[in-house]
């Protein structure tokens, strides 16, 4: 059983976005980013049925990872619109934790460079006292840090999808030439 090339390469590209996907998971938990952490973990799913499509020759599973390829392009798109605030999509809003809450980027207060100053409101006593908390110093702005996620995840998804079309035409093919013989 020989590993051609464009099998080998969607393993590859799978395997690479798992990682991706699981890194910007555990961000996304930190920040309390509910729209992404459930995209993405629709994305880790979908990514293991076309590994496992890959890896056991089922073209149907191939293609449902390629139509959610070009799904998530444009989900990350999307991302990258609101993170540059592209139209009226503002970075500041909740849009993101759907109005549950007012968290934000993980990344916006914890990024590199970045130096947190908490001041606690004056008048609110307990265990959950709100402080607030500036940030300044920071290298790379979060915004551009999300911007950059976004972009490897398109890179990955687009190339996935091109060698998934790929894959899914030599299954196709053996299947053919299984069924001549």
């Amino acid at each position: 059983m020989a590993c051609c090339t464009g099998r080998c390469t969607l393993i590859l590209l799978c395997t690479l976005q798992l990682v991706a996907a699981l890194e910007r998971q555990v961000f996304d938990f930190l920040g309390y980013q509910w729209g992404p952490i459930l995209a993405n973990f629709l994305h880790i799913v979908v990514t293991i049925l076309g590994l496992f499509g890959t890896l056991q020759y089922r073209p149907r599973y191939v293609i449902a990872y390629a139509i959610w390829a070009a799904i998530w392009v444009t989900w990350n798109v999307f991302l990258i619109c609101f993170y540059l605030e592209v139209g009226d999509l503002n970075k500041e809003s909740d849009l993101l934790t759907f109005h549950v809450s007012q968290h934000q980027s993980w990344w916006s207060e914890h990024g590199p460079g970045c130096v947190r100053k908490e001041a606690p409101v004056a008048g609110v006593v307990g265990l959950e006292s709100h402080s607030y908390v500036s940030v300044i110093g920071c290298t790379v702005e979060y915004q551009y840090i999300e911007v950059m996620h976004s972009a490897l995840q398109i890179l990955l998804a687009l190339l996935g999808f091109v060698y998934a079309c790929y894959v899914t035409s030599v299954f196709t093919e053996e299947e053919d030439s299984c069924r001549r013989k």
